[in-house]
């Protein structure tokens, strides 16, 4: 009766007199009801389980003991990782705010007014010694919890900018930036994880440093912390040189890597054929190949719908530009009222144009063309002459 539900508590009974049972309702005026400082825990409540399944308040505790500070090192570390795994922000953003409006004061211990810009940015500094270290427990975690083999390797580099000079950090250089910000100085973010997803380690590089510069500086970096066992290395076109290739057949490891679009001239005939392609997804398929100078290497085809028609929509995109912006010029040389005389600031207008919409660019042969002007004799007029690549109709097509 108890399981199913049935089950009633009898009433006590004291010198023969009957207790009622405590009431299961009451009442409750609404009106005067309210709620008084709301704080988030269920994600903090998650983030910090997390925290102790993987044995990070351990390995804090036992090497970030604490000294003469007010807040324990470790602590600042839990805080400032629940804080990215919560709610990515600045460290001013979660002193100013974010922990004020957390359980995290009653759940670590720390003080909402102990917790402010300057100690986080310390904490960070206090914890970039024990970098490795962090990386090697991690390793070991994730072998005990999920046996992980760390056999194929992801390798990537990102960068991040700085909106000031920079002057003391003398890594912070203008290179290439894939945050469309070329004014202001960066550093490359060097990143090894597993297909899991899993980061094994990170390096920090120049801002002005090459992608395929770095690869065999990541494998020896790999090789000394983490042994010369066999591995794939996963990497795509932009690491890819004739000399990282041979680093990696030297010390016996495999490589799957991307390769520049000319190589595909050199499997046409491939391409072409219909037979002996693999659909691995719905919308692709893969074929392998040998290597056209019977090396050891092993060529992987792919061909995607979804691709060719995100291509397709981008190569649509960039021809309409063009074709916009030389219409725009047009209008312009054309014009009575306002024409356009200078013959290089037509060609400073074009250079532009090109320069937004690149990838169509090698499609069209502009030239600017003088002509004497029908209404002033003594004067020029520009027009454009346009020249189309044959493909154009082809490729708007694909």
């Amino acid at each position: 009766d108890i399981l199913s539900g049935r089950y009633k508590q009898p009433e006590l009974n004291f010198d023969n007199k009957k207790i009622p049972e405590p009431p299961q309702w009451a009442n409750v005026d609404i009106s005067r009801a309210q709620a008084e400082r709301i704080r988030k825990f269920g994600d903090i409540y998650l983030g910090l389980a997390l925290w102790h399944r993987l044995k990070l308040d351990e390995f804090f505790d036992k090497l970030m003991q604490q000294k003469r500070e007010d807040v324990p090192w470790a602590k600042i570390a839990c805080i400032l990782t629940l804080a990215r795994f919560c709610a990515p922000s600045s460290e001013l953003q979660i002193s100013d705010s974010w922990y004020s409006k957390t359980a995290l004061d009653d759940l670590v211990g720390v003080p909402t007014d102990k917790v402010n810009d300057d100690r986080l940015y310390r904490g960070l500094d206090a914890l970039l010694p024990f970098k490795d270290g962090i990386f090697s427990h991690l390793k070991q975690r994730y072998t005990d919890m999920f046996g992980l083999k760390f056999d194929i390797l992801l390798y990537d580099i990102t960068s991040t900018y700085f909106e000031g000079e920079m002057d003391d950090n003398p890594m912070a250089k203008r290179g290439y930036s894939r945050d469309g910000r070329p004014d202001c100085v960066q550093v490359c973010i060097a990143l090894v994880v597993t297909p899991e997803g899993f980061p094994l380690t990170y390096e920090i590089f120049d801002g002005n440093r090459l992608d395929v510069t770095t690869v065999e500086e990541m494998i020896r970096i790999m090789r000394e912390k983490y042994g010369h066992e066999r591995r794939i290395w996963v990497m795509d076109r932009g690491m890819v040189s004739e000399n990282n290739l041979e680093e990696l057949r030297e010390i016996g490891a495999g490589y799957l890597v991307g390769t520049r679009k000319a190589m595909l001239t050199k499997f046409e005939k491939e391409l072409l054929d219909r037979s002996g392609w693999t659909q691995v997804k719905p919308d692709v398929e893969v074929k392998l190949c040998k290597a056209p100078d019977d090396s050891i290497e092993t060529f992987v085809l792919c061909r995607s719908e979804g691709r060719s028609e995100k291509e397709k929509a981008m190569r649509e995109r960039q021809i309409k530009g063009i074709e916009k912006g030389l219409e725009k010029i047009r209008r312009r040389l054309a014009s009575d009222k306002y024409p356009l005389r200078n013959r290089d600031k037509v060609n400073r207008m074009l250079g532009r144009l090109f320069h937004e919409y690149s990838r169509a660019a090698h499609m069209y042969d502009v030239t600017v063309k003088e002509e004497k002007d029908s209404l002033h004799k003594d004067k020029i007029r520009l027009s454009l002459r346009v020249k189309i690549d044959d493909t154009l109709s082809e490729w708007a097509k694909m």
